[in-house]
Protein backbone atom coordinates (compact mmCIF):
# COMPACT_ATOMS: atom_id res chain seq x y z
CA UNK A 1 0.00 0.00 0.00
CA UNK A 2 1.39 3.47 -0.89
CA UNK A 3 1.28 5.89 2.51
CA UNK A 4 0.10 9.47 2.05
CA UNK A 5 1.59 12.38 3.21
CA UNK A 6 -0.39 15.24 3.25
CA UNK A 7 2.29 17.89 3.88
CA UNK A 8 1.33 21.85 5.32
CA UNK A 9 -1.40 21.80 7.38
CA UNK A 10 -2.01 24.67 9.22
CA UNK A 11 -5.46 24.93 10.53
CA UNK A 12 -7.89 23.02 13.25
CA UNK A 13 -10.10 21.96 9.88
CA UNK A 14 -7.45 21.29 8.38
CA UNK A 15 -6.26 18.29 10.93
CA UNK A 16 -10.54 17.24 11.36
CA UNK A 17 -10.28 16.56 7.63
CA UNK A 18 -7.16 14.77 8.16
CA UNK A 19 -8.52 12.75 11.01
CA UNK A 20 -11.46 11.90 8.68
CA UNK A 21 -9.04 11.02 5.25
CA UNK A 22 -6.94 8.59 7.72
CA UNK A 23 -3.36 9.19 5.60
CA UNK A 24 -0.52 7.31 7.29
CA UNK A 25 1.27 10.88 7.75
CA UNK A 26 0.26 14.83 8.25
CA UNK A 27 3.29 17.21 8.09
CA UNK A 28 3.66 20.42 9.79
CA UNK A 29 6.42 23.15 8.16
CA UNK A 30 8.81 25.05 10.69
CA UNK A 31 10.66 26.36 7.76
CA UNK A 32 9.91 30.30 8.97
CA UNK A 33 10.22 31.77 5.40
CA UNK A 34 7.52 29.57 4.48
CA UNK A 35 3.76 30.85 3.64
CA UNK A 36 2.52 27.43 5.62
CA UNK A 37 4.82 27.77 8.30
CA UNK A 38 3.51 26.77 11.87
CA UNK A 39 4.62 28.36 15.39
CA UNK A 40 5.70 25.17 17.60
CA UNK A 41 2.74 26.64 19.98
CA UNK A 42 0.13 26.46 17.51
CA UNK A 43 1.47 22.12 16.04
CA UNK A 44 1.00 21.50 19.60
CA UNK A 45 -2.14 22.61 19.65
CA UNK A 46 -3.27 20.86 16.29
CA UNK A 47 -0.95 17.71 16.92
CA UNK A 48 -3.26 17.52 20.27
CA UNK A 49 -6.73 17.13 17.90
CA UNK A 50 -4.32 14.98 15.62
CA UNK A 51 -5.74 11.14 15.94
CA UNK A 52 -3.10 9.31 17.24
CA UNK A 53 -2.66 6.79 14.45
CA UNK A 54 -1.72 9.35 12.03
CA UNK A 55 2.32 10.65 12.67
CA UNK A 56 2.77 14.03 12.66
CA UNK A 57 6.27 15.33 10.58
CA UNK A 58 7.88 18.33 11.61
CA UNK A 59 9.77 19.92 8.56
CA UNK A 60 12.62 21.65 8.81
CA UNK A 61 15.10 23.61 6.88
CA UNK A 62 18.56 24.56 8.32
CA UNK A 63 16.86 24.67 11.94
CA UNK A 64 19.46 23.60 15.01
CA UNK A 65 19.65 19.84 16.17
CA UNK A 66 18.66 20.90 19.52
CA UNK A 67 15.29 22.48 18.78
CA UNK A 68 14.66 19.55 16.13
CA UNK A 69 14.91 17.37 18.54
CA UNK A 70 12.80 19.38 21.34
CA UNK A 71 9.93 19.17 19.35
CA UNK A 72 10.09 15.38 19.12
CA UNK A 73 11.18 14.45 22.57
CA UNK A 74 8.72 16.22 23.78
CA UNK A 75 5.77 14.72 21.30
CA UNK A 76 5.15 17.91 19.06
CA UNK A 77 6.29 15.81 15.98
CA UNK A 78 6.91 12.13 15.59
CA UNK A 79 9.16 12.33 12.63
CA UNK A 80 11.34 15.18 11.60
CA UNK A 81 12.14 15.90 7.74
CA UNK A 82 15.25 17.97 6.87
CA UNK A 83 14.82 19.80 3.71
CA UNK A 84 17.67 22.21 3.56
CA UNK A 85 21.70 21.38 4.24
CA UNK A 86 21.69 19.25 6.76
CA UNK A 87 24.31 16.64 6.02
CA UNK A 88 25.49 13.41 7.64
CA UNK A 89 27.18 15.42 10.97
CA UNK A 90 23.83 16.90 11.16
CA UNK A 91 22.01 13.21 11.36
CA UNK A 92 24.68 11.99 13.95
CA UNK A 93 24.23 15.17 16.39
CA UNK A 94 20.40 14.39 15.86
CA UNK A 95 20.58 11.08 16.55
CA UNK A 96 22.48 11.39 19.87
CA UNK A 97 19.68 13.79 21.18
CA UNK A 98 16.57 12.18 19.87
CA UNK A 99 15.39 8.18 19.37
CA UNK A 100 12.76 9.29 17.19
CA UNK A 101 12.60 8.50 13.03
CA UNK A 102 14.89 11.39 10.13
CA UNK A 103 13.63 11.53 7.07
CA UNK A 104 16.25 13.67 4.72
CA UNK A 105 14.77 15.60 1.71
CA UNK A 106 17.00 15.47 -1.24
CA UNK A 107 16.22 18.17 -4.45
CA UNK A 108 16.33 16.27 -7.78
CA UNK A 109 18.67 18.92 -9.46
CA UNK A 110 22.20 17.59 -9.20
CA UNK A 111 23.69 14.47 -11.42
CA UNK A 112 25.25 12.78 -7.94
CA UNK A 113 21.82 13.55 -5.95
CA UNK A 114 20.63 9.10 -6.30
CA UNK A 115 24.26 8.36 -5.18
CA UNK A 116 23.96 10.85 -2.49
CA UNK A 117 20.18 9.49 -1.67
CA UNK A 118 20.92 5.85 -1.46
CA UNK A 119 24.03 6.41 0.79
CA UNK A 120 22.22 8.49 3.48
CA UNK A 121 21.68 7.53 6.87
CA UNK A 122 17.96 8.64 7.45
CA UNK A 123 15.66 6.15 8.49
CA UNK A 124 13.60 7.54 4.86
CA UNK A 125 14.54 9.55 2.34
CA UNK A 126 12.28 12.74 0.30
CA UNK A 127 13.23 13.36 -3.40
CA UNK A 128 11.59 16.52 -4.51
CA UNK A 129 11.43 18.52 -7.27
CA UNK A 130 12.33 22.07 -4.97
CA UNK A 131 11.41 23.54 -2.23
CA UNK A 132 8.11 23.72 -2.55
CA UNK A 133 8.25 24.41 -6.12
CA UNK A 134 5.08 22.52 -7.04
CA UNK A 135 6.12 21.33 -9.86
CA UNK A 136 7.14 17.59 -10.99
CA UNK A 137 10.79 16.39 -11.81
CA UNK A 138 11.33 13.47 -14.36
CA UNK A 139 10.76 10.81 -13.06
CA UNK A 140 12.49 8.86 -15.82
CA UNK A 141 15.36 9.50 -13.25
CA UNK A 142 14.17 7.23 -10.92
CA UNK A 143 13.92 3.91 -12.99
CA UNK A 144 16.62 2.06 -11.67
CA UNK A 145 16.50 3.36 -8.36
CA UNK A 146 16.36 0.91 -5.41
CA UNK A 147 16.13 2.61 -2.33
CA UNK A 148 12.38 3.15 -0.76
CA UNK A 149 11.97 6.92 -0.93
CA UNK A 150 8.59 9.59 -0.48
CA UNK A 151 7.94 11.14 -3.41
CA UNK A 152 7.03 15.00 -3.47
CA UNK A 153 6.85 17.60 -6.52
CA UNK A 154 4.01 19.17 -8.26
CA UNK A 155 1.95 15.77 -7.48
CA UNK A 156 -1.72 16.27 -7.04
CA UNK A 157 -5.24 14.51 -7.33
CA UNK A 158 -4.83 14.33 -11.11
CA UNK A 159 -2.04 12.55 -11.66
CA UNK A 160 -0.75 10.88 -8.19
CA UNK A 161 -2.09 7.37 -9.51
CA UNK A 162 0.00 7.94 -12.51
CA UNK A 163 2.76 8.61 -10.15
CA UNK A 164 2.26 5.62 -8.50
CA UNK A 165 2.20 3.29 -11.50
CA UNK A 166 4.76 4.63 -12.93
CA UNK A 167 7.27 4.50 -10.20
CA UNK A 168 5.71 2.68 -6.91
CA UNK A 169 7.15 4.59 -3.86
CA UNK A 170 6.91 3.99 -0.49
CA UNK A 171 4.85 7.07 -0.16
CA UNK A 172 3.40 10.44 -1.87
CA UNK A 173 4.03 13.73 0.00
CA UNK A 174 1.42 16.53 -0.85
CA UNK A 175 1.25 19.96 -0.62
CA UNK A 176 0.44 22.78 -2.68
CA UNK A 177 -1.43 20.41 -4.81
CA UNK A 178 -4.24 19.88 -2.42
CA UNK A 179 -4.64 23.56 -1.76
CA UNK A 180 -6.24 26.50 -3.36
CA UNK A 181 -5.52 29.93 -3.18
CA UNK A 182 -2.67 28.72 -0.55
CA UNK A 183 -5.10 27.25 2.15
CA UNK A 184 -5.56 23.25 2.28
CA UNK A 185 -8.88 22.52 0.25
CA UNK A 186 -10.81 19.44 2.02
CA UNK A 187 -12.29 18.31 -1.27
CA UNK A 188 -8.60 18.19 -3.15
CA UNK A 189 -7.55 16.29 0.17
CA UNK A 190 -10.62 13.99 -0.16
CA UNK A 191 -9.58 13.43 -3.98
CA UNK A 192 -5.87 13.02 -3.54
CA UNK A 193 -6.33 10.22 -0.75
CA UNK A 194 -9.38 8.23 -2.57
CA UNK A 195 -6.97 8.39 -5.98
CA UNK A 196 -3.95 6.79 -3.98
CA UNK A 197 -5.95 4.45 -2.75
CA UNK A 198 -8.22 3.75 -5.76
CA UNK A 199 -4.57 3.23 -7.33
CA UNK A 200 -3.75 1.01 -4.75
CA UNK A 201 -6.80 -1.35 -5.50
CA UNK A 202 -5.99 -2.18 -8.39
CA UNK A 203 -2.59 -3.47 -8.35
Amino acid sequence: MTEIKLCGLSRPQDIETANALRPEYIGFVFARGSRRYVSPETAAELKSELDPSIRAVGVFVDETPEEVARLLNTGIIDIAQLHGTEDEAYIAKLRELTDKPVIKAFRMDAEDVLARASECSADAILLDSGAGSGMTFNWKMLKHFTRKYFLAGGLNPDNVAEAIRELHPTAVDVSSGIETEGRKDAAKMRQLVEAVRKEDGNE
